[in-house]
This record gives structure tokens, sequence and C-alpha cells, in this order.
């Protein structure tokens, strides 16, 4: 194959001239079409998902919408205690509530209601209201991860307590990170677990097979990480496009680099959704659905977000496997008394606009 012709085929293989279009971002601009709780669903399916797991599925009735755990999408290298997988389910509900209610229902929610069936994570018994949308709810469709810089900068103090709202029971509430001290610490931390994760193999390896390095896989697959939510600047990202596909170890090495050079170093912010016990799914849920407020709150505010969950991930792997608590002592130093980190995120201006995550389709996630 002649240099024309290969770049030819990789332009056309990773997409380069059709990069947030297609099947596989649809559900993006289609969310608002159903007027029924199946398009509530629409909404949900659109919520923040750790790596883009989309661990959903749903089962729709005329008074419910039951939420349902999907285990085969689980990450058990990544996320072995499942606490990060019930966090995307908690995003998930809270769009599905915003959705409803748009749509004129009540929401009556019941986090873990069967003991016999630990899947199912929530069931939301439906009334009729008057439709009542929101600033939170318009957002839900333009909410994406943004994984670029942001600029130099802090966000208001007034800004940041307004996004967080009040605490919740159990300790859920939102910790700001913003001093300098605050921030330096925390950037070391996360680029040590960043470092540790990518020294794990098991880790490394699960990371690596959920990268959709071409067109054909997102068309495939329709979740995971792409190229176009790097937040990379147009020209960077259409060379990555083009250039041979990245092996685990630079992709490994890019990702750290981009941790210490550009997520950490240009966060305005830093927030911890904290809880009173990590290990409670219902307190995983409830933080789930506070940070997805966040989320939406940031983006009508046009503030940038990306999950930062290095370092808890690092937590729980050096639990699960028995290994010296090397993370977890440093961020309760950063943290009050009282309570533990759920997860961990940054906040800012962004420079540029992220793009949108690949979302399977309402037959994928409908029961």
């Amino acid at each position: 194959m002649t240099a024309a012709g290969l770049v030819s085929y990789r332009a056309f293989d990773n997409g380069v001239m059709d990069a947030g279009s297609g099947a596989p971002y649809d559900a993006w601009t289609h969310w608002r079409t159903d007027p029924t709780p199946v398009g509530a669903v629409g909404a949900a399916i659109l919520a923040a998902s750790p790596h883009n797991q989309q661990g959903w599925a749903f089962r729709v009735t005329a008074q419910a919408v039951d939420v349902f755990a999907d285990p085969t999408r689980e990450m058990p290298m990544t996320d072995p205690l499942r606490r990060e997988h019930h966090v995307g389910l908690g995003c998930a509900i809270e769009n599905l509530v915003l959705g409803l209610l748009a749509r004129g229902y009540h929401s009556e929610v019941i986090l873990m209601p069967s003991a016999a069936d630990p899947t199912h994570v929530a069931s939301v018994t439906l009334t009729s209201v008057e439709a009542t949308s929101s600033s939170l709810h318009d957002a839900i469709g333009d909410r994406h991860s943004n994984r670029g810089p942001y600029e130099h900068g802090q966000v208001a103090d007034a800004v940041l307590g307004e996004l967080a709202g009040p605490a919740g029971d159990g300790g859920v509430r939102v910790h700001w990170l913003t001093s300098t001290a605050e921030k330096k610490a925390f950037s070391t931390i996360v680029i040590e677990a960043t470092q540790a994760i990518i020294e794990d193999r098991g880790q490394s390896e699960e990371f690596f097979i959920r990268f959709r390095n071409n067109r054909d896989d997102i068309d495939r697959f329709r979740d995971g990480v792409t190229l176009d939510g790097q937040g990379l600047a147009p020209l960077t990202l259409t060379l990555a496009k083009l250039l041979p596909a990245y092996s685990r170890a630079e992709g490994d090495q890019f990702w750290l680099d981009q941790t210490r050079t550009v997520h950490t170093a240009t966060a305005a912010a830093f927030g911890v959704v904290t809880v009173t016990d990590a290990d409670d799914p219902r307190l995983r849920l409830a933080g789930g659905r506070l940070l997805q407020r966040v989320h939406l709150g940031a983006t009508s505010r046009g503030l940038g977000m990306q999950h930062m969950n290095q370092v808890t991930e690092r937590i729980d792997r050096e639990h699960e496997q028995s290994l010296p608590a090397s993370f977890a002592p440093r961020l309760r130093e950063l943290l009050p008394a009282g309570v533990v980190p759920l997860v961990a995120f940054r906040l800012g201006t962004p420079v540029r606009a992220s793009r949108p995550s690949p979302r399977r389709p309402l037959k994928d996630v409908v029961l």
C-alpha cells in the first residue's frame, strides 16, 4: 500500500471526516423526541459513565421504571468492588428522574429495593404531574466529559457551592479542593496513582481493551473511550487518527503525560464526592446522583468536568489484593473527618468544547 493509500485508509478507518456522527451518536440528538417514560430512559443513557461502560438496563411499564446493573459490563481489575459501577448507575437514575419530570411524571425512587436481587438498583414509581423542565434537564444533551485543557483562573466559591448543593444523608456531599496546597497534594496523588495503574498489568490491559481505536470498533461496541474524547486540539486529533494505532504502552504513556501536563495542571478545582460508607451501594447510588447534578450544573454554566478516579481505583485494587494501603490515608488527609471518598473529578473553564461519546441504543438496554 502506498503512503497516500495508507493515510486515506486510516482517515476512513478512524472516522476522520465523520467524528461524533452516525448511529453510535444518535442518542445525543434524539433524547427529547419520545414523550413517554421510554424517552426518559433515552435521557438516562446519556449520563456520565465511568470509562463509558454504560452498565445499565431498564424495565419500563406504565407505572414504573426499574433500573438494573448489567454485571457483564463491570471492570473487575479497575473497579473490583463495583464502586464506579454503582456511581454510574446513580448518574443514570438522576437523568431518568429529570427526564421523567420533563415528560409529566413525578418519581418516587427506592434504591436497592430487592434484597434478593442486588442487580435491581432502583425502582422508580411514576405519578402524573405537570411537565416541568429545568436547566439541569436542558443540559443533558450537551454534557460531555471534557479531558482537554482548562483555562487558568478560579471558579467562584459561590458557583462551587451552587453546584454541590446541600449535603445529603450519609455524608453525601462534594468537598472542594481549591487552594494551591490542596490542588498540589491531590495532583501528586493522582499522578502516582496513574503510574501505579499502568504498572499493574491487569488494570492496564483492562483500560486498553476498552479503548475504541477506530470507527469499526465504535460502530460495533458503541461504548468505551475514543480519540475524539481526549480533548485534543483539532490538528493533533487529526494527526493522531492518521497515525498507526497506539500500542498499550504508548497509550499508557500518553495518559500519564496528559494527567501530569493537562488534567492536573490546568484544573481550577478538584471535587471529591464523599460519603460515610463507600461500600454501601445506596450511598454509592446517591453519590452518583449528586455527581450527575454537578455535571449538569457545570454544563449549564459553561464549565468542563472530567472524572479523576485513579486514586479510588488504586484504593480498591489494593484492598482487593490485600496490598498495603498507599493511597487511602493520603487522600483522607485532604478530607473532613468522618467521611470517606467515593469518586473525584476536576472542574474548570474548558479551552475547547468536548465531543460526545458513543452510546448504545435503547433497544440494547430496555428489557
